[in-house]
């Protein structure tokens, strides 16, 4: 069982910046830890991942702009995003599974994770 709770979301301008938080219990290094994003009458989307290899992977529309990242120690999950846009505005989800890896997490069609969080929202204005 991975447990999983997000922190951190909240308002920024264009242009600005975020940073999301999910505190986790139970991972093992057989999981893949993903962001996901949605709005409202759109399906989640996946937007990074990182698998237990270590290896990043991110949607072609947050490439160069938001960075995942993974403590060693508590293996506490984050997104950092810049030069935040108005499209960005969405709820996050953090979400992991086990035995996947982070090139199948952000592949077209990607498999559900199996754990998730309960979201944060994200709101950014022009």
């Amino acid at each position: 069982q991975v447990d999983l709770r997000e922190s951190g979301g909240g308002s920024a301008q264009a242009g600005g910046s975020l940073k999301l938080s999910c505190g986790v219990t139970g991972y093992t290094r057989t999981h893949c830890m993903m962001w996901y994003r949605q709005t409202p009458g759109k399906e989640r989307e996946a937007v990074a991942a990182i698998d237990g290899d270590g290896a990043r992977r991110y949607a072609d529309s947050v490439k160069g702009r938001f960075t995942i990242s993974q403590d060693p120690i508590d293996h506490t999950l984050f997104l950092q995003m810049s030069d935040l846009k108005p499209e960005d505005t969405a709820m996050y989800y953090c979400a992991a599974d086990l035995w996947m890896t982070a090139y199948q997490a952000l592949a077209p069609k990607p498999p559900r994770p199996k754990y998730w969080g309960q979201g944060t929202q994200v709101t950014v204005s022009s």
